[in-house]
């Protein structure tokens, strides 16, 4: 891992939002994805699915033969594992329900706020170099509880056709039973736009890969998304008292997602910054993922040495990561100092993969520097929100006058003459 200042790490910092990655060649393949998808349906499908995956399709959708073996494939650690998972994530979920609501005047006016479930959402699932039956239960469980009705999960089949048994038993664990064998750019494009197998939706949620990542910012607008997800991200926050066996897991917990991921240590420790040297090489060395965590660490890896916590958590502001740990004394009272985090962890027994899996909030989080402006997901990207108003006579009459004026002032006439022709009525 690199090792910089504070002052090494911001001029970083400053450099990457000045720099944008050239997406041209990406958006090319992409874009020609999505429009032979919308020309040939299926057959493209089944064509990119060959193409890019090297699996020959007979059907898109997975049968119902299928989810019931795959509960025969997992084990019982699994099962109760995921019901864990499943009982937490749906309680945390549901207190952030939204209500309709309505307030009344005497003089005859009636406001609110109507609150409608999506009629549809797509929820794609990555596959390749892992499978994640927690990104089933982290977007299918609170579009459920927000009243969605029809869900479908899209996710690549393995060399053998067959779906991942352990995202077909996190599927049924939350009753979705439309499941396609599709990844990629082209299931984004079959979500936007339907074929004659998968159906349209009208939101897709969940990350994926670069390509899946483009496709779903060029459906935008056709299609609601849920955000675009850049690679990985873990940021931690580490003074003399954290433990640096605890913090090097931690970062190798993210750097292991794929070569793109980035891991960052911002601490006010020397004596810890070479322990923490010593422990990632020591715990690299005996993982599964060696490879891709050489990778990443070698490329994205930082150790940022700094003179204080404020400094500390002024780049922090500037990274806004998507995941933050606090691993310092009294993390709750220096949360305070923290304003753009996709979720943050407190103290040394909140490590990262605990909101991956089983404490509740959402995993599904803002990257590259976007929780400066956005969410997790939540319960509320599964809702829209209409406002109601009703007016009796007497109070458009009461207003009639001001509304005339304020639609002159912008040169709309017609907009006047909706509200004079009713005050002529009298």
């Amino acid at each position: 891992m690199k090792i910089l200042t504070g002052e090494q790490y911001n001029a970083e910092l400053e450099y990457s939002s000045t720099t944008s990655r050239n997406n041209e060649e990406l958006d090319r393949t992409v874009l020609n994805i999505i429009e032979e998808v919308r020309e040939k349906g299926d057959a493209a499908l089944k064509e990119f699915t060959a193409k890019f995956d090297n699996v020959m399709l007979d059907d898109l959708l997975v049968s119902e033969e299928e989810i019931i073996e795959a509960r025969t494939l997992v084990n019982g650690d699994f099962i109760r594992a995921i019901k864990k998972a499943h009982k937490n994530i749906k309680a945390f979920h549901e207190e952030q329900t939204e209500k309709s609501w309505f307030t009344t005047k005497e003089s005859g006016i009636l406001l609110g706020q109507k609150i409608t479930p999506l009629a549809s959402v797509g929820i794609y699932v990555p596959g390749g170099k892992a499978t994640y039956p927690s990104t089933v239960l982290m977007n299918a469980i609170p579009a459920k509880i927000a009243g969605v009705k029809k869900i479908a999960v899209t996710t690549p089949a393995g060399k053998d056709g067959k779906i991942n048994p352990h995202v077909l038993v996190a599927a049924a664990e939350v009753g979705i039973k439309t499941i396609y064998k599709v990844g990629g750019a082209q299931a984004i494009a079959a979500l936007a736009y339907g074929t004659e197998t998968v159906q349209k939706v009208a939101k897709i949620v969940g990350p994926g890969n670069a390509y899946v990542a483009r496709a779903k910012k060029w459906v935008f607008g056709d299609v609601a998304i849920d955000m675009i997800a850049g690679p990985s991200e873990i940021c931690v926050v580490a003074d003399e008292t954290a433990v640096p066996r605890f913090v090097a897991a931690d970062l190798l917990s993210q750097a292991e997602h794929d070569e793109q991921a980035t891991a960052v240590c911002i601490t006010t420790s020397q004596s810890f910054t070479e322990e923490l040297c010593e422990e990632v090489k020591k715990q690299t060395a005996i993982l599964e993922r060696k490879t891709i965590i050489e990778e990443s660490i070698a490329e994205n890896g930082r150790i940022v040495l700094v003179d204080s916590l404020n400094e500390a958590f002024d780049l922090v502001n500037k990274l806004a990561p998507e995941h933050l740990q606090l691993m310092v004394a009294n993390p709750m009272e220096q949360m305070q100092f923290i304003d753009n985090a996709g979720a943050i962890f407190l103290g040394n027994h909140s490590p990262e993969a605990l909101g991956d899996y089983i404490a509740g909030p959402n995993h599904t989080l803002p990257t590259s520097g976007t929780s400066t402006f956005s969410s997790p997901l939540g319960v509320y990207d599964f809702i829209k929100r209409s406002s109601i108003i009703h007016y009796s006579e007497k109070a458009l009459l009461d207003v009639a006058d001001d509304i005339i004026t304020l639609a002159n002032a912008e040169g709309l006439s017609a907009h006047a003459n909706s509200i004079a022709i009713r005050k002529a009525d009298k």
